[in-house]
């Protein structure tokens, strides 16, 4: 009589979702945690060694232990050598801090002043509506702003004229200034910066495109 015989496979279990269940930025802020602070991680577990066992000898262990220690220059020397260079590399390794050396702020020039009066000239010529041009004036009287508030060059134009040269003249007056300026104060060169961050806040006149 023929015997039959089969066979039913199961699926494998799928494989565990990592990025789902574990938080890869935690993993990488774990991963730049140990490779900065490596060499102190290793030096705990060796000093908490050698403190239990200095806490676990007497008095006449210690002297014992001093009068059989037969050290000759060369061998202090290479010790001295060992520990110096040790520390060097940890306080070397080290992430360095960063610290606010100076600051400098754009002045702009007297051509750019705005009074009161040419501002609100300027919105008169080009605001034909009488209730937002009240509305206008009521928002300069209450916003604060001296006598002394500037604005672009190409504001004083009626109408304004912003367009792409404008805003990158603009663009390079102040950030030249401010940073020529702060050079300027603290000594530094150009070329001992390795990396420039430049974060560019709204203003009147857009820059779509890196200087």
């Amino acid at each position: 009589m023929p015997s039959s015989s089969s066979s039913s496979s199961s699926p494998s279990p799928p494989l565990p979702e990592f990025k789902n269940s574990v938080k890869l930025k935690y993993v990488k802020l774990g991963y730049q945690y140990l490779v900065n602070h490596i060499l102190t991680l290793l030096l705990i577990p060796i000093i908490a060694a050698v403190g239990l066992e200095v806490a676990r000898m007497g008095p006449s262990e210690f002297l014992s232990l001093w009068r059989s220690l037969h050290l000759d220059l060369l061998e202090i020397l290479c010790s001295a050598f060992i520990i110096v260079f040790v520390a060097t590399v940890y306080f070397m390794s080290r992430p360095r801090p960063i610290y606010l050396l100076d600051y400098a702020c754009f002045k702009p020039p007297m051509s750019c002043r705005v009074p009161f009066s040419t501002f609100m000239e300027h919105t008169r010529l080009i605001c034909s509506d009488e209730k937002s041009y009240q509305f206008q004036a009521r928002i300069l009287e209450r916003s604060g702003l001296g006598e002394e508030t500037c604005l672009p060059p190409a504001n004083h134009y009626i109408p304004p004229s912003p367009n792409m040269e404008a805003s990158r003249a603009e663009a390079k007056l102040v950030i030249f200034s401010a940073v020529d300026d702060l050079l300027a104060r603290t000594g530094i060169k150009p070329k001992d910066i390795d990396i420039l961050v430049v974060i560019a806040a709204s203003s009147p006149q857009h820059l779509p495109s890196p200087l």
